[in-house]
């Protein structure tokens, strides 16, 4: 069996602690190294086989990792290491938005400090179609789709819409389930996890951090380009207004 690819998880975590260090590798024999490689094997993101694997993400591996995030910086005066796209994309996120991707580091952290990481199964869609995640990481997306599907939550969050005296429809495209389908379709809608992955924390979900959507666009909102975030309704619906001017046009 071949060790598994490094995934966006494996990567954040990976690039937090070369960016911690200032952008500079860290040797084997670092203590921060040898953490990070038990942390690694810890995540629920593989295999029982694939752990088991004595090179799998072993301090070795974990230093050549921090490497090819120093050595593939665009500042980096010397020869780049070859590595894949993922970590290029890696780089260049952390590059453009260091704040953001070091709270999703300490996210990933302390969900498995706390255990709720472990106890949370996976999802069906964590990983979509074409086999990505977000940027931020599967174990994250995990989480923000198991407080979505919280049958309490939306509930709460429905009854929050209506008693604000706002319709029940989607907030990106306005589609009302009961005005289409009539009585099959009313009191439905889903419920999207807007608040960024990197802040999704352990506090509990509010109901602000919820938005009410149909299923097309929650679907939208999911789905995953290499290098991206989760999409927000907001950015979803400016990206409906791009597409129908460009028709226009």
């Amino acid at each position: 069996m071949r060790i598994p690819a490094w995934t966006e998880d494996e990567l954040v975590l990976a690039g937090a602690l070369v960016v911690k260090n200032g952008w500079r590798e860290l040797r084997t024999g670092d203590r921060k190294v040898q953490e990070l490689s038990e942390l690694l094997r810890s995540l629920p993101v593989h295999t029982p086989e694939a752990v088991a694997l004595p090179s799998f993400r072993s301090p070795d591996s974990v230093s050549r990792k921090t490497t090819d995030f120093m050595t593939n910086h665009k500042l980096y005066p010397g020869k780049a290491t070859r590595c894949g796209k993922p970590t290029l994309l890696m780089i260049d996120a952390f590059m453009d938005r260091e704040a953001e991707m070091l709270q999703a580091a300490e996210a990933i952290e302390e969900g498995i400090a706390s255990g709720e990481l472990h106890r949370i199964p996976r999802q069906p869609d964590e990983v979509d179609e074409t086999g990505t995640t977000a940027i931020e990481g599967r174990l994250l997306v995990r989480r923000a789709l198991a407080r979505e599907r919280d049958t309490k939550l939306r509930t709460l969050k429905i009854a929050q819409v209506r008693q604000g005296g706002r319709p029940l429809q989607c907030q990106v495209c306005d589609f009302d389930f009961a005005h289409t389908y009539g009585e099959l379709g009313e009191g439905y809608i889903e419920v999207h996890h807007v608040t960024p992955l990197y802040v999704s924390g352990t506090r509990e979900t509010r109901l602000d951090d919820l938005a009410c959507l149909c299923a097309n666009c929650h679907r939208m909102c999911h789905r995953s380009r290499p290098g991206e975030s989760w999409r927000t309704p907001a950015a979803l619906r400016e990206q409906i207004q791009k597409s129908v001017q460009a028709a226009v046009h």
